[in-house]
């Protein structure tokens, strides 16, 4: 089993929990904590990242 869980929530973001390096198109690296949450819904003011903005305005339960 994987040390990182990528979590989809419900009408919400994608919670990331573990150790990872996320880095932009052109290779630049963004900080991050052992658990953060990244944007779906494409509201956000600090994507990549979820600020909360899609409450109510964010439809999205896939099943995998």
């Amino acid at each position: 089993m994987s040390d990182v869980t990528i979590k989809v929530n419900d009408n919400g973001p994608l919670r990331i929990t573990g150790k990872v390096e996320m880095v932009d198109a052109l290779g630049n690296r963004f900080e991050t904590k052992e658990s953060f949450i990244l944007c779906r819904c494409g509201l956000s003011s600090q994507k990549p990242f979820c600020d909360l903005t899609h409450k109510g305005k964010f439809e999205s339960a896939p099943r995998a």
